[in-house]
């Protein structure tokens, strides 16, 4: 199984550096001096690292064969992708990778009301995301934090959340809404 473990930023220096955004709890095993990355897209890899450091509080990489800033920087915005087994589970175990939360029921604390099915991991800046697929179809973002998301049980198949007021309200379909960009309409509210 494939598992996205960074995405590349920005050249860092003339040397070939790059700026990389972690997406693994485990950056020390998966993104170490000598792996070799499968990449998104395909066309740009695989690529061997060849050197790692921390530099303000930032994991730079180098990869073999990229020694130029403009090769560097070529490389923006590229997924690295480690092959991992399927059976592996994170060491911690409050921690689980995305195809251990995909399928699985979502349901509310207390009463485990069926709130739908996680159907993506979205991993955005400041905040991972489970994507809900409501049982009429329509999506969910559940912030992925303990506070919302108080229990994983994968021997169930569940995950319970905790949701705060408004999360999964819907809009009502009496709502004034501006047609030209989506917001109510502020007069009304």
């Amino acid at each position: 199984m494939q598992l996205v473990v960074a995405r590349v930023g920005r050249a860092h220096g003339i040397k070939g550096e790059v700026t990389v955004e972690v997406r693994t709890d485990e950056p020390e095993q998966r993104l170490a001096p000598g792996q070799v990355l499968a990449t998104e897209p395909a066309e740009t890899g695989p690529l061997t690292i060849e050197t790692g450091r921390v530099h303000s509080g930032r994991l730079l990489l180098r990869f073999a064969g990229v020694t130029s800033r403009e090769a560097a920087e070529a490389l923006r915005d590229t997924l690295l992708v480690a092959e991992v087994d399927p059976d592996q589970l994170p060491d911690d175990p409050e921690e689980f990778y995305d195809h251990q939360l995909i399928g699985l029921t979502v349901v509310t604390v207390g009463d485990e009301a069926r709130v739908g099915e996680v159907r993506e991991m979205a991993h955005l800046p400041a905040q991972d995301l489970l994507v809900v697929t409501r049982p009429d179809g329509r999506e969910a973002f559940v912030p992925f934090v303990e506070a919302i998301v108080p229990t994983v049980d994968l021997e169930r198949g569940l995950v319970v959340i905790d949701p705060p007021p408004g999360l999964l309200d819907d809009v009502d379909e009496g709502d004034d809404v501006d047609e030209r960009d989506g917001r109510a309409d502020e007069a009304d509210a």
